[in-house]
């Protein structure tokens, strides 16, 4: 939950990895079984030295021998840390997901189940209690898909992996602090094969500094089934990043037409007045009210979503440093709040099919007997498979591309 390497970049991506998880099939989710050790000896030395420092450290003797007794190396942490897919989504199939139907219909049934506490923690912390419930939702399907890793076993075998040794190692360290704290106890320590954990998935060493323990139990509780804990650190972290309570993270707008796109960017800030000035007006054709600073986001080109960003996008963006990561909170956020879905229509992708294209051919191969994992117009791990089955079945090559072609053919072979 931070920009910084020794915070939140190895979690950057786990949203999105859930994400499409979601739709996508990919590895699937892992069972406990999964998690596995094996016989390694060059692993059990380096583990030695490791005990040795966090002794030295102040780690106590009976958490160490407790938290240890049984560790070792797990080979799916590393096959999972080397595998990370490249998820890279459209903002409109990102929305997709991150502010489905479902999602966005539990969010508001979470929003009635937990309304005292979360209007306690935004009065407290100034973070607006949809923010929360988005962050919620994004990260753990609301506490319903909090990750079954071994947290003190997956972060040891990555510090001992090396790749990123440092980091690892000092999210190690504040585990084993929580664990000497009595935050929790080893066998609920459970997350994510990087880490993070709990309702809002926390890395260690952010639960360290930011923990918030809002129900007045003695422990920050990310872990519990409860979710005042994590959502009070989430709400003290992003506060602490310079939200603004009131404040909007984007507001949606009409770009001026022959706009230039290379005015577009998270950096390129300016003046409300001076975008005003342009011809940038807000979908209703009215003038954005002052922000503060703002800049103007194009992430399908000029000819989709124009969103104009204010400094409440940048503390979304301390929380996982992702353009589409940060629209998808905010936008969930909104939706949550009783907000429109974003008025502008979305472009035809690069094979010239829109999002209701894309579902036709889902349908369409689902009809035909193809699993498509579902008909969300995304078009992830299970639709490709499908849509190459198909096309073996037609003689055809290979692709697993969704494409206008593949839609007529489709519609041909019905």
């Amino acid at each position: 939950m931070s920009p910084a390497p020794s915070r939140r970049t190895v979690a950057l991506g786990l949203s999105a990895l859930a994400l499409s998880g979601c739709v996508a099939g990919g590895a699937g989710p892992a069972t406990r079984d999964d998690w596995r050790s094996v016989p390694d000896p060059a692993f059990d030395r380096w583990l030695e030295g490791f005990k040795s420092r966090a002794r030295n450290a102040g780690i106590s003797e009976a958490t160490l021998t407790r938290t240890f007794r049984g560790v070792g190396y797990v080979p799916l942490v590393i096959e999972r840390d080397r595998n990370q897919a490249e998820f890279n989504r459209t903002m409109e199939d990102y929305l997709a997901i991150a502010a489905s139907d479902d999602r966005i219909a539990m969010g508001r049934a979470k929003l009635r189940q937990h309304g005292r506490t979360l209007q306690a923690i935004e009065d407290r912390f100034g973070v607006e209690k949809e923010v929360m419930c988005a962050v919620w939702g994004m990260e753990s399907y609301y506490g319903t898909q909090m990750g079954d890793a071994p947290v003190i076993a997956a972060l040891a075998t990555l510090t001992f992996d090396g790749r990123r040794g440092r980091f690892f190692g000092s999210q190690l360290m504040s585990a084993l602090r929580a664990l000497d704290r009595g935050d929790t106890t080893l066998s609920r320590m459970r997350g994510s094969w990087a880490g993070a954990m709990g309702h809002t998935q926390i890395m260690p060493e952010v639960l360290e500094d930011y923990g918030v323990d809002f129900d007045g139990d003695g422990r920050r509780g990310c872990w519990d089934a409860d979710p005042t804990d994590a959502l009070a650190t989430t709400a003290n972290y992003i506060a602490r990043h310079g939200w603004t309570r009131g404040q909007p993270w984007a507001v949606e707008v009409r770009l001026p037409q022959g706009f230039d796109a290379g005015l577009a960017g998270r950096r390129r800030t300016r003046s409300v007045a001076s975008w005003t000035n342009m011809g940038v007006r807000d979908m209703d054709g009215a003038r954005v009210p002052n922000h503060g600073e703002a800049a103007i986001l194009i992430p399908m080109g000029v000819n989709g979503p124009a969103l104009m960003i204010f400094a409440n996008f940048t503390a979304i963006w301390r929380y996982n440093p992702a353009e589409n990561y940060v629209i998808g909170i905010g936008h969930l956020a909104d939706r949550l709040a009783g907000g429109p879905a974003f008025r502008a229509s979305f472009p035809p992708d690069e094979h010239g099919l829109t999002r209701a294209g894309r579902i036709e051919v889902q349908q369409r191969l689902t009809a035909q007997g193809y699993d498509t994992g579902g008909s969300d117009g995304v078009i992830g791990p299970a639709s490709r498979a499908a849509i190459r089955a198909y096309e073996r079945s037609q003689g055809l090559p290979e692709t697993g591309i969704a494409t206008d072609d593949l839609l007529v053919r489709l519609r041909q072979t019905a």
